[in-house]
């Protein structure tokens, strides 16, 4: 039977206990995952690419030990369609956790088809525990001196912390 790869793209600015969920969810169901962070030189992030992709490699290791999948990690700048046809993704794997993330998914989702419909697009609902949870949410309570260590991982609190100090 041939191994069926899945890619999950996405800023990852920063990785969150959402993201997470997602990765190791969809490590469970598919052979290899590739997470691709992605770069927008239009956007100024949080962290740089070099940034997101070092934290997400830690992240993933022992997500990886637990569900015995192949993850890796890739930084990329071109189309989602592009990235995945580069690692022979047949699948792109999106998280929505509410009905505006479905609105925007469903779009990029038609729009992914169109460009290759050789790849499809599934969808894993937010667990009940981290739906609340947004990379721009967490940024915000950050930059206010709120305490972020209930939505990101203690690594990326603690990235976050030395540019934001908790008041």
């Amino acid at each position: 039977m041939a191994m069926t790869t899945a890619l999950y793209a996405g800023s990852f600015d920063p990785a969150t206990y959402g993201h997470l969920d997602v990765i190791e969810r969809a490590s469970r169901l598919f052979d290899r995952l590739v997470v691709a962070v992605g770069v927008h030189h239009e956007k100024k992030g949080e962290f740089d690419a070099a940034e997101r992709e070092a934290m997400l490699r830690e992240l993933v290791v022992p997500i990886a030990a637990r569900t015995g999948g192949q993850i890796e990690v890739v930084t990329f700048t071109c189309l989602v369609v592009d990235i995945a046809r580069q690692h022979g993704a047949r699948v792109i794997v999106r998280g929505i956790r509410n009905s505006s993330d479905l609105d925007v998914e469903v779009g990029m989702a038609g729009m992914n088809a169109a460009l290759a419909p050789e790849i499809d697009t599934i969808y894993f609902g937010a667990s009940s525990g981290v739906r609340h949870v947004a990379s721009s949410l967490v940024k915000q309570i950050a930059r206010l001196g709120g305490d972020v260590a209930a939505f990101v991982p203690p690594q990326v609190a603690e990235k976050l912390r030395a540019r934001y100090p908790i008041r």
